[in-house]
């Protein structure tokens, strides 16, 4: 598929859950959000047939995300077929979780046909992910990582979330976890969407941030979303992901599918297109509607913040 602006959309993120089993400060209230009845989501057939009309338009990337995709029961079963798209022209296929319960899923999501992890961790710090996640156990995730790297995933990236006065002073030790292990630790630039959008200006860091705490870090080159760098003895690199300070908007190449059947094609607009109930060339002409409905760049309301009406985990940031 190819936009009004003349870019390639061949990735497509899949939200398979609003449930999430931790309670992160920038991405829900406390009390969490009232998720949706099992019944108004998509179903596992819905999602493989919206990702095949997908492929068939060109998508070469699919990645699961949440919510917490894990918490879904029957996601391996999901990833087994939709890792059969392959055969029709997918090339990769990767899962986005908060490694609570990786542990116990790494080795079955290999045999699945899972490609490659993403593991989202703000902190090394046992007491700060305990206080960010609202009752979160480090210790969990640490688990997960060793067992996604004892069943053969390579290339897994860490997502840390840049917030002034939280993690500012972890910058250096996590980021030296690519020193040690060949691994990708990413920073991304607080969005002003949902919960993090009433605190956003003053908890917001530049990626420049990293730059300056880490003096040391060389310029490698540009991968997707992120400017990549390393440690002179780096076994993976440092990924800077500045949708604020730096925004990537005309290399998108992004489409998001919510977890109750809406084509979203960018994280900060309310645009959407309701996939539900569609199928064959309609669904495909949905995707083509929404690829030439896609904005150049996003654009944020008149208070700076995200114009979306939904939670990150709605959405599967």
């Amino acid at each position: 598929m190819i936009d009004a602006h003349g870019r390639e959309l061949n990735y497509l993120r899949i939200s398979v859950t609003d449930r999430c089993n931790l309670r992160c400060h920038y991405c829900m209230p406390p009390e969490g959000v009232v998720p949706k009845m099992h019944e108004a989501i998509l179903t596992y057939e819905e999602i493989v047939e919206i990702a095949s009309a997908a492929v068939d338009l060109g998508v070469k990337k699919i990645r699961l995300t949440g919510g917490e995709p894990l918490v879904r029961r029957g996601i391996v079963d999901l990833c087994i077929n939709l890792a059969k798209l392959k055969n029709k022209g997918l090339e990769e296929l990767c899962l986005t979780t908060n490694g609570s319960l990786l542990s116990k899923f790494a080795e079955p999501l290999r045999r699945a046909g899972v490609d490659r992890l993403n593991v989202s961790l703000d902190t090394p710090s046992a007491e700060l992910y305990k206080e960010m996640t609202r009752g979160g156990d480090i210790e969990d995730v640490f688990a997960g990582l060793k067992k996604a790297r004892e069943v053969g995933f390579t290339g897994t990236k860490i997502n840390a979330v840049l917030i002034n006065d939280f993690n500012d002073l972890d910058l250096r030790t996590l980021s030296e976890w690519t020193r040690k292990y060949p691994i990708d630790v990413r920073w991304i630039e607080l969005m002003p969407i949902g919960e993090a959008a009433e605190w956003h200006k003053e908890s917001f860091l530049s990626c420049e941030t990293v730059l300056t705490v880490i003096p040391e870090l060389e310029y490698v080159g540009e991968k997707g979303v992120a400017t990549l760098y390393r440690f002179p003895d780096g076994k993976g690199h440092v990924g800077l992901i500045r949708p604020l300070s730096h925004h990537f908007c005309s290399t998108c190449t992004r489409l998001r599918l919510t977890a109750d059947g809406y084509l979203k094609t960018c994280l900060h607009s309310r645009g959407e297109i309701q996939l539900r109930g569609l199928s064959g060339n309609e669904l495909k002409a949905a995707f083509r509607r929404a690829a030439a409905d896609k904005p150049w760049e996003h654009h944020l309301n008149e208070r700076g913040v995200s114009d979306t009406i939904r939670y990150m985990n709605q959405i599967g940031g």
